[in-house]
């Protein structure tokens, strides 16, 4: 498999700055949706990446670094729980993939996007499904998202000890469900999401 086959393909063609475009959380009950987007030097491979959600959490903080280090540049960022509940889950994690091209030092002029649906960035975009395993800058922007997202809910999981968010990271798991149940939802709850899980109480 060549993992600069997209980034080539485009570089080739004169587009200098291609940058890999990634979300994390687009499923828990909790939490903000994070995404990512890396730009690589041309030729760039990272030895271990893969998409995210195929390697350890220990690995992807080892990456992580490694990333960030050897990226031409990247950026990170989300949109809140409160925004997902607003705008839906689609349009916040568009609005997360937009604000985090437009938090690259470097402008790119492509984007390569993981899914089947295109944000508008205001740049030429491409939806490569299971992008983030067949595209080197798509899986950087996946352990990004990921591990930074991961982050934000240990440290919250402080604030919230009776979720047990560092074990689920927000995911509906039984144990969160339960706790969902008996506590009702905290600030970071997605309430959308929830109305299924509390409306039988």
């Amino acid at each position: 498999m060549d993992w600069l086959y997209y980034e080539n393909l485009h570089n080739d063609e004169g587009k200098k700055i291609v940058c890999g475009v990634d979300e994390a959380g687009r499923g828990p009950l909790a939490g903000p949706v994070y995404a990512a987007a890396v730009v690589l030097p041309y030729g760039t491979i990272i030895e271990g990446v893969n998409d995210s959600k195929k390697i350890s959490e220990k690995k992807r903080e080892y990456l992580f670094d490694i990333i960030k280090e050897k990226s031409l540049c990247y950026s990170i960022a989300f949109a809140t729980a409160e925004e997902i509940d607003d705008v839906n889950i689609l349009n916040a994690t568009f609005l997360a993939m937009k604000r985090a091209v437009q938090g690259l030092k470097k402008s790119p002029d492509f984007a390569l996007i993981d899914g089947n649906r295109l944000p508008s960035l205001g740049i030429p975009c491409e939806a490569i499904i299971k992008g983030d395993s067949l595209s080197e800058s798509i899986a950087c922007a996946s352990i990004l998202a990921k591990v930074e997202r991961d982050r934000f809910m240990k440290k919250e999981s402080e604030k919230y000890p009776q979720y047990f968010f560092e074990k689920h990271k927000g995911y509906g798991t039984k144990i969160h469900i339960e706790a969902l149940k008996k506590y009702g939802p905290c600030p970071i709850h997605r309430k959308t999401f929830l109305k299924k899980i509390l409306c039988h109480e």
